[in-house]
Parts: C-alpha cells; sequence; structure tokens
C-alpha cells in the first residue's frame, strides 16, 4: 500500500506538471521564429538575420527572403542588409515575424514587435546618398548598391566573440634598402577571404583582429581595369607610381595582373569533389545551411559533362555521391540530406576527396577538390606541419584545391589558408549568400579555372632612385631570392579574369651602403648599366609562371620607369587600392603609416567610385565610416 501511495502521488505531481504552461517552467524557453524580409522591391536574398548578444545563431535569408532562426520571447532579433537601415525586433508571442527594410535614409522608425504591441524606437543611420554624395539608386537597385553604415546600436551590443578563432601571426614588411636588398621575391596571392572575414567582424560590431587583416586579400578583394594580354602569355602586367597617401614625401608603386579571360563556351570539362564537413561544430545556420546554400549557387554554373561527387567526414570519412553529371537534381538531394555530428575527422576526409577526384581524373580537364569547413579539425591530421606535408603531396597529382570557410567562434583562419597555399588553390571566406553568388556565381570561372600555376615576383629597385622600399603586405608570401628561378617551389595560382595587385611604398633617391655579395648577379650595379639607365628607370620586374599543366616556368621581364605622378593624377583604380590598403594597414594598426585617419581614407576611396559596377567599393566606404 506504501507504494501505491507513492505512485500515486508521483502520478498527481506528473499531471500538475503537465498543466503549468511551459513559459512559466522555461521563462526563457526558445521557439522556432520563420518569416521573411523583404524592401519595396521583393524579397531580399543573403539578408543577415541575427540574435543580439548571440553570435551563435545567426543565420542569413534564403533566394525567397525565407529564413528560420531560434529564439525566446523578449530577447532582440536584429535583421540588416548593406544598403538598408538594420531592424531589431523584440520577440512577442508570434512565431512569424516578416521584416521590410528600407534604403539608408534618416527618420525616425517605429518597429510593433509581437502580439504584445511593444515598440522600440530609434533613430535610422544617415543617408548613403548624404555620406557619399552619390545620386539615387537607379534601376541597379536589385544589384543592392551597399552604402550604409551599421547601426550603432547593433555594434554597442556586439562582442568580440572570437576567443577560439584561430588567426596566424606574422611580422609587417619592414622597409629595405635597395643597396643591401636589392630584390624582393614573393608569389602572387588571389585569396581574398581576409577581407570578408574583416566585413564580418565590422558588420556584427565587433573588434578586427589584427591578424585577421591581410592588406593584399583585402586590395585583391577588389576589380581593377587592367586590360587583357595580347603578348601571348596568360596575364598582362601593369603599373602606376605615384605620390604614397599616408606618408609624405613617399611614393606608392602599383603592380597589377590581368589573367586571360576564358570564353564561357570553351572551358574544358570539370571534374569537382566537395569535401564537405558534417561534424558538430558545422551544426550552426552560418555554417552547413549557408554552406548548402552557396553550393546550390556553384551547381547552376555546372553542365552535364561536368561532373561532382560529395565526400563527407565527422568521426570518419565516407563517399555519399560518386560522379555524377553537374547539372543532376541527384546533387541538390544529396546536399539536402547532409545534417551535421559528431568529430571531425579531416585528414581522412581531404585523403578520401583526393582518391575519388584522381580515379575520375580528367586529362586536360579541371580537376578540383572544394573544401568546404570551419576548419575545426579536432581528429587525425590535427597538426599544421603534418596537414601542410599531406597537401604538398597531393598538389603533386595535378589536382588543384579551393578552400571555403564558414562560420565564426571556432574558426580556424590560419589553417584554412595554409591549406590552401600549399594545395595548388585559392581560399574564401563565405560569410553570406551573397558572398557566395560573387565567388561561386559571378566569379565562377576566375575562381574555378587556373590560367597559370607558380606565379612568381621579383623586383629589383634601383638603388640611384630608390632610397628605401617596402612590400605592402604578402608577409607570408615572400620567398627567398634565389625561390624565384627554383621550379620546385610551390607559389600561387591565376585564374580566368583574375586580377592580382601588388603595392610597393618607395622612398625616393640613394645613399652609398655596403653592395650585395659578388655572388648575386644585379642590374643596376653593373658596371655595363648606363648612366640613361640608371636614371630613367625605378626598377625591373620579372614573373615567372608555369601553364596549369606544365613543368617548366616561364619568365617575362618588364621595366618601370622612375616618373611619378601627383596621387589625384593618377589612374582612379590607383587611388582605391591604395585606400583600402590604407584602410588594412590602420586596421592592423601599422606602425609605418603616420596618418590613420578615417575622413582622409574616405576621401581617398570616394574619388574612385565611379568605376563601382556591382556596389563593392561602395560598401567599402561603409566599412571604413563604421570603424570610425
Amino acid at each position: 500500500m506504501k507504494n501505491q501511495g507513492i505512485f500515486s502521488s508521483g502520478i498527481v505531481m506528473l499531471v500538475l506538471f503537465l498543466a503549468f504552461p511551459a513559459q512559466m517552467l522555461y521563462p526563457q524557453a526558445r521557439k522556432t521564429i520563420t518569416g521573411t524580409v523583404s524592401d519595396a522591391v521583393g524579397p531580399i536574398p543573403g539578408a543577415n538575420v541575427f540574435v543580439r548578444n548571440d553570435n551563435k545563431r545567426q543565420t542569413q535569408t534564403d533566394i525567397d527572403g525565407r529564413y528560420t532562426i531560434d529564439a525566446a520571447k523578449g530577447e532582440t532579433i536584429v535583421y540588416s542588409y548593406v544598403g538598408m537601415t538594420t531592424r531589431e525586433v523584440v520577440v512577442g508571442n508570434r512565431s512569424v515575424i516578416n521584416v521590410t527594410l528600407d534604403e539608408g535614409a534618416r527618420l525616425s522608425e517605429v518597429v510593433v514587435t509581437g502580439t504584445l504591441g511593444i515598440k522600440q524606437t530609434r533613430d535610422a543611420v544617415v543617408s548613403a546618398q548624404e555620406v557619399l554624395k552619390l545620386t539615387p539608386r537607379s534601376a541597379a537597385v536589385r544589384e543592392r548598391k551597399k552604402l550604409v553604415k551599421p547601426d550603432a546600436n547593433t555594434i554597442a551590443h556586439q562582442g568580440s566573440d572570437h576567443d577560439e578563432e584561430d588567426y596566424g601571426t606574422f611580422v609587417e614588411n619592414a622597409f629595405q634598402d635597395p643597396l643591401r636588398t636589392a630584390l624582393s621575391t614573393f608569389s602572387i596571392d588571389v585569396d581574398n577571404a581576409s577581407y570578408t572575414n574583416v566585413r564580418r567582424f565590422i558588420n556584427h560590431g565587433q573588434a578586427v583582429p589584427r591578424d585577421a587583416v591581410r592588406v593584399e586579400e583585402m586590395v585583391n578583394f577588389f576589380k581593377y581595369d587592367y586590360p587583357q594580354p595580347s603578348d601571348g602569355h596568360p596575364f598582362s602586367i601593369n603599373s602606376d607610381y605615384a605620390e604614397c597617401p599616408w606618408n609624405s614625401g613617399h611614393k606608392l608603386l602599383r603592380i597589377g595582373l590581368q589573367g586571360k579571360i576564358l570564353p564561357t563556351e570553351g572551358l574544358p570539362a570539370s571534374n569537382l569533389v566537395f569535401l564537405i564537413d558534417v561534424s558538430g561544430s558545422m551544426s550552426d545556420e552560418n555554417k552547413l545551411p549557408l554552406l548548402k546554400q552557396s553550393m546550390k549557387v556553384l551547381l547552376k554554373e555546372l553542365r552535364e559533362v561536368d561532373k561532382v561527387s560529395i565526400v563527407v567526414y565527422a568521426g570518419a570519412a565516407g563517399l555519399v555521391l560518386s560522379p555524377t553529371p553537374g547539372n543532376s537534381p541527384e546533387i541538390i538531394a544529396a546536399l539536402d540530406n547532409l545534417q551535421s555530428g559528431g568529430s571531425t575527422a579531416g585528414g581522412a576526409g581531404i585523403e578520401l576527396a583526393y582518391r575519388i577526384a584522381l580515379e575520375n581524373f580528367i586529362k586536360n580537364g579541371n580537376n578540383r577538390v572544394i573544401l568546404a569547413t570551419d576548419g575545426d579539425f579536432n581528429v587525425g591530421s590535427t597538426s599544421a606541419a603534418s596537414i601542410e606535408k599531406l597537401i604538398e603531396e597531393k598538389r603533386k597529382s595535378g589536382v588543384f584545391l579551393t578552400v571555403l570557410g564558414f562560420g565564426m567562434g571556432n574558426y580556424k583562419d590560419a589553417r584554412l589558408e595554409l591549406l590552401a597555399d600549399k594545395g595548388n588553390g585559392n581560399y574564401a571566406y563565405i560569410d553570406n549568400l551573397q558572398e557566395a553568388n560573387r565567388f561561386l556565381g559571378r566569379e565562377f570561372k576566375g575562381n574555378m579555372f587556373a590560367i597559370a600555376k607558380d606565379v612568381k615576383i621579383q623586383i629589383e629597385f634601383n638603388p640611384k632612385q630608390v632610397k628605401s622600399y617596402r612590400l605592402i603586405g604578402y608577409e607570408n608570401r615572400v620567398l627567398r631570392d634565389e625561390d624565384f628561378t627554383n621550379d620546385a617551389i610551390d607559389a600561387g595560382e591565376l585564374g580566368s579574369g583574375h586580377t592580382v595587385t601588388a603595392l610597393y611604398e618607395i622612398i625616393p633617391h640613394g645613399i652609398k651602403s655596403e653592395l650585395l655579395p659578388e655572388t648575386i648577379k644585379l642590374k643596376y650595379t653593373d658596371t655595363k648599366t648606363t648612366a640613361a639607365t640608371a636614371i630613367s628607370e625605378l626598377a625591373t620586374v620579372k614573373f615567372r609562371y608555369k601553364l596549369p599543366e606544365g613543368k617548366e616556368s616561364m619568365e617575362m621581364v618588364r621595366t618601370i620607369s622612375n616618373r611619378a605622378t601627383s596621387l589625384d593624377q593618377s589612374a582612379e583604380d590607383m587611388r582605391f587600392s591604395a585606400a583600402v590598403a590604407w584602410f588594412g594597414l590602420k586596421l592592423r594598426d601599422s606602425k609605418l603609416i603616420r596618418d590613420k585617419s578615417s575622413e582622409a581614407i574616405m576621401t581617398l576611396a570616394r574619388s574612385g567610385l565611379s568605376k563601382d559596377h556591382d556596389g563593392y567599393r561602395a560598401e567599402f566606404m561603409r566599412l571604413v565610416e563604421a570603424v570610425q
């Protein structure tokens, strides 16, 4: 009877427990919020949606402007999109919240939230037209020019939640005396992951980690108007020489490469292996869900002649889709079925992906592994050294590598950059669906089809004209001078239509100093060099590269005239690229620049906006203003 009484009491307690509303038992219980984000024209794909003060709960709208996110009653959901005013909604009783964003304009807006009628009033941000003094947007509204700064309220409530993120450390390039160090040798870098990662931090109101800033990747995010090659080589070589904006009296040398644009109808067949991280760390909305949407963007560019395989890895690696025609719906179905969970056997995944790529290798085709991950490998090949060795071995196979990074909080930038550098590949950070559309859609050919590999640059500066010089950025791409002619040394790859820009800060004039060892043959210290050459030339630049399937390098040589222009008379692209480099140096708190004024950076960048066909330069202006 005693046990029966206890059992009866338990039944009564269970009934009482179930009778209480969940909100009373768990006042912070989350629920699933769904809805759409739109503007006056229609749905907005790629809009950012996140819960304030919780950077792990964020997502982007899909192609139809729809989103899904978990939030508790009383929490604030922030809706933002570049070029639009940010909206904030306090969660009420509703589970469906549809939001309309306005173009950047000065106004006071009232947001009605939930069925309880809670209201929140705030001032919107300064008009984009007012900031940039541009004309209003025209029919290009669907291109969504990015013109407006983040809401100050949002910035104030966002922390610096990147303690577990990993960035490689490096020392900024110093000034060099051309009499002691006449040669500057480095590998090209077409990656631009650093820029989109920096953009992510700024858009979320967070401090940008210094080592997350790689200045050359910020500069190379943007496209510049260099001419197509016309001499049979796969890229053209261009240079500008003008005043340096951040250090009075100094000059700035810009060297630009323009890759040949391959015709779409002549693209070789592709053998692509998607290597997808489905470990537990990929469960956030801005990781595996965004990854799936991004891969679908890429699939729109593929044809029946192309083949796609899918390899996944978590606790172990496995093949989930054998080679399938690139336009087959089976690929989308396989992506939709992917779920995250388990630990991360990245090394095993890399081994399997390369094996599948080699088994289906297309001679004279585009053979490539596309790795998509947050880089958080915690099982298998975990050390940088072992991963480097693995990838270096795999690149000999002729299979190129593209690395796509996703997520935040535990993001491993240093590891992913290492994989791309050592694997004959390129590296991008996908922070939203817009970036996926840019990198995998509009710039598909450039990022997926190499026209030259192991591209190296070596510059000899004329000490009679150059007192000192330094390379801006490219710190982890610097090579030994003797590596320039060593075909066994790996260097960067150049894709169809890619542009590469390198900047040197120059202190003009020369001073007498110790000469280089006689074993190094130099042009400007050779007694055979004429006085006219010594006066007229600033530098000689050499380029070496291999064709995608080649084993031996070809060399190109150009001289750079010692004629500098004033900055305001220099090419518009020259001024804008200088502004981007200036901003990167400011974010790194460089000790080698005097002027770190955001206003000066914006003034210089504003003079280079007329060629902003896709709105990315205007978005850069917004980022500079937000940091200010």
